[in-house]
């Protein structure tokens, strides 16, 4: 019954709207004048697009401090007199300084992790799919939709800023353990620039958890009629949990830095006790900067399936959708997915086997460790067994889909081995920690995103992607991962220790420089093909090949049976009614049922 209610409170809004402006929703918002349309947007798609573009804008920074930092890394005795002038006095005679080394990883930590793959990726695909794949005008609350992108753009600004003050960025790592982010002065980037990114990072959990509180609503109080959540796409089912993580987990976060602000001014000692700066006492006592791992680790776990569990929805939905195939083992997939919500919690303290954790509580922590495994093993073996023997149409974004199911494997089997106390004592803080969180959360993250870029770019803008472009960003790209990530396993195991800045002088580890060398290289080649993609996206904006069908894909689900630009409510007169899964491909002799055809009398026997 609420389905209806909701559903016919949703007509009553919208219908006269709809009704008014007959078959030109486009009309309307043209009244509204350019501010209302793209700037205090309340549309979902709009707002979908104000995340993508300022995660892309993001993803350039980010990964241009990578490129600067591996200069570092590949060449360090070399000198780059173009350096001085982009970063004046931090790369003074053409070599970056150790202060700017460390605020260079810092930033590309935090940036990448929250700003594009967190931000980022939700922020644009939840927005933009969840009202048009469960059948709603518009988020549950329009208004605090809005509030939550422009709460990450003043969380965008906030530490953009921190990159131009006198002392630099905060540079004590995107953890921010104390107590070198707890005292000013511990190092330089300690001062102002740590304010400044832990109060970025307070409003960047506002944002998210705006964004979050919508999603839910949404999601369960807006489907339309028939759309049950077992008739839900996989996709919906994966933004659905991960808002669920984050709204959980994110508070927790939020309280941490808060507590590392009052340390930091207020006089308290929440993760500081006995402590010597310059030679003098410090009057701290009583603290733990255990507590702050404890409460970092606590979302920083969660944080990894928040990032990834989109990215699996959509390569579920992706990879069905271009096999022509049903999604083997729908509620599985769900199972498997709430699974990983419930053990993401119980296994934040695998981050922290040298910390001095008793080896009897770590023993638990290796267990529910190894047990999140399986629901992901699940969700590869579904993949899998969805594309084999399909009818395959490598598009770009299954291209990407199934770049993610590789990278998923091969970064996330390496966690097993991470997974146990007693290898993790040798392999923690090197190179190892630093191929397999790469492959398996940075790495398979973009890749999702860019399946999901690729996939409904013409649903955001009408327009196709140009798919030569997109190919060699495919080659390049997962070439390039691998090349990058998978030799700093070989330097992990050999105990390379990770955030060192120069390695020249080891003499155990001067066998790396050629290796160091090539994978500087490799960064900037594939630092380029990204370049390509952010030029194939705002070429394609006004210049792509136009679509002209409503349903480029044949899918099945209910986005694309909205017009093909579709106006601020989606859908011209009444929403669909739904009747059946969203994955009906190669059924009763057809290549596609849309969700919106009624069951035959043949399914409605079959119990569908």
């Amino acid at each position: 019954m609420s389905n209806e209610a909701t559903l016919h409170s949703q007509e009553v809004i919208h219908g006269a709207h709809a009704h008014d402006h007959g078959h030109d929703d486009h009309e309307h918002h043209h009244e509204g004048g350019f501010i209302s349309k793209y700037v205090f947007s309340l549309d979902h798609k709009t707002i979908a697009k104000q995340f993508l573009i300022t995660g892309i804008i993001w993803a350039i920074i980010g990964a241009f401090f990578s490129v600067l930092f591996r200069l570092q890394l590949g060449f360090p005795d070399a000198t780059f007199p173009w350096l001085e002038s982009i970063l004046g006095h931090w790369a003074k005679g053409g070599r970056i300084t150790p202060e700017a080394y460390y605020a260079l990883v810092t930033m590309h930590g935090t940036i990448l992790v929250f700003f594009v793959l967190t931000a980022g990726l939700s922020g644009t695909f939840s927005n933009l799919l969840i009202p048009l794949q469960v059948g709603a005008r518009d988020m549950a609350s329009p208004l605090m939709n809005c509030m939550s992108y422009w709460a990450f753009f003043l969380a965008s600004v906030v530490m953009m800023t921190s990159l131009f003050v006198q002392t630099g960025p905060a540079s004590g790592g995107w953890t921010a353990y104390p107590p070198l982010s707890a005292l000013g002065d511990a190092s330089i980037g300690s001062k102002i620039g740590m304010d400044l990114w832990l109060i970025s990072m307070a409003l960047f959990v506002v944002s998210q958890l705006l964004g979050g509180l919508n999603y839910i609503s949404t999601i369960l109080n807006m489907r339309t009629k028939g759309m049950t959540m077992t008739k839900m796409p996989l996709t919906i089912w994966s933004f659905f949990f991960t808002a669920i993580l984050g709204v959980l987990s994110f508070p927790v976060l939020l309280s941490g830095f808060i507590l590392l602000l009052f340390d930091r001014h207020a006089g308290t000692s929440f993760y500081l006790s006995d402590l010597f700066v310059a030679g003098k006492a410090l009057s701290n006592e009583g603290g733990s900067a255990i507590l702050y791992q404890h409460l970092f680790w606590f979302l920083g776990h969660p944080e990894v399936y928040i990032i990834i569990l989109p990215a699996m929805g959509m390569v579920s939905e992706i990879l069905a959708v271009n096999s022509r195939k049903p999604i083997f083992g729908y509620l599985a997939m769900v199972g498997s997915m709430f699974a990983i919500v419930i053990l993401a919690f119980l296994v934040w303290a695998h981050h922290m086997f040298v910390t001095g954790l008793n080896p009897f509580l770590g023993a638990f922590f290796v267990l529910l460790t190894l047990l999140i495994a399986v629901p992901s093993a699940i969700k590869v073996f579904n993949w899998i067994t969805t594309i084999w023997k399909g009818n395959l149409r490598f598009t770009p974004g299954m291209l990407f889909a199934i770049g993610f199911v590789s990278t998923f494997i091969s970064g996330g089997l390496t966690g097993i081995w991470l997974g146990n106390s007693s290898i993790d004592i040798h392999l923690h803080d090197t190179y190892f920690v630093i191929a397999h969180f790469h492959i398996v959360m940075g790495v398979s993250a973009f890749f999702g995103t860019f399946a999901g870029v690729y996939h409904w770019y013409p649903k955001l803008f009408g327009r196709y992607l140009n798919n030569t472009i997109a190919y060699i960003h495919f080659w390049i790209t997962l070439i390039g991962a691998y090349l990058i990530f998978w030799p700093m396993h070989y330097e992990g195991m050999a105990g390379m220790p990770r955030r060192y800045y120069d390695y020249s002088s080891w003499e155990s580890f001067k066998q790396f420089t050629d290796l160091n060398h090539f994978i500087s290289v490799v960064v900037i080649v594939v630092f380029a093909a990204q370049l390509m993609f952010v030029f194939n996206f705002f070429y394609s904006i006004f210049k792509g090949r136009k679509v002209t069908s409503t349903n480029p894909w044949s899918a099945t689900t209910l986005e694309w049976t909205t017009p093909i630009n579709p106006g601020h409510g989606n859908w011209i007169g009444e929403i669909p009614e739904v009747y059946r899964w969203p994955y009906d491909y190669s059924k009763n002799g057809k290549d596609f049922i849309p969700q919106t055809v009624p069951l035959s009398p043949d399914e409605e026997k079959e119990g569908h």
